[in-house]
């Protein structure tokens, strides 16, 4: 009686117990001298550059849109309006806040 390898403890004999996996050889698959001749695209795990470009577009738009709603999600922080928001040529003029000189106190 040998242990088996994928669970030890449990013994086997032959055909009749628990036996391992058998391992399939390698075939290499046919291609007909009659079929097209076809051949497979460089990729990096599944992905070739098709659809890495399809990837990062949609990438770049989620990431486009998350920055322009964080930028005015905080556009309000006086440090962010102050330093990004009025530098901005279209929407500077929008974010300068001057203080009436009757309303400052010093």
């Amino acid at each position: 009686m040998v242990a088996s390898p994928q669970r030890p403890g449990l013994p086997h004999v032959g055909h009749l117990g628990i036996q391992p996996w058998s391992v399939r050889p390698d075939y290499s698959t046919y291609k007909s001298p009659h079929g097209p001749k076809y051949t497979i695209s460089t990729h990096y795990h599944g992905i070739n550059a098709s659809r890495a470009l399809r990837f990062g577009t949609l990438a770049a738009g989620f990431g486009t849109c998350a920055g322009i709603f964080a930028l005015f999600f905080f556009a309000e922080v006086p440090k962010v309006s102050k330093d990004i928001m009025q530098k901005v040529p279209v929407l500077g003029d929008y974010f300068r806040k001057e203080v009436a000189p009757e309303d400052n106190p010093f």
